[in-house]
């Protein structure tokens, strides 16, 4: 049965059958243009620490509030 919380459930099971953690896979698919290729997605170095905040707290990411924009890059990479 598809989880409501995936925006994209085919490229979140895709990503799963690769051996992504389920906490990986639900972040990647419901990232605006998941699963769109071509590689148009911004770099993180060029969001705003906004965007970067926004991102984080959409994955869960603990401590973002005091991270800086590097930081929050790298927690956004290796999450």
């Amino acid at each position: 049965m598809p989880n409501p919380r995936i925006k994209n459930e085919d490229h979140y099971q895709a990503l799963l059958e690769k051996g992504y953690s389920k906490e990986k896979a639900a972040r990647i698919a419901n990232t605006p243009d998941s699963g769109v290729k071509g590689g148009k997605a911004k770099k993180y170095e060029e969001w705003t620490k906004k965007e970067l905040y926004q991102q984080a707290k959409n994955v869960g990411i603990q401590g973002r509030s005091k991270m800086k924009k590097k930081e929050l890059i790298d927690s956004l990479r290796n999450n």
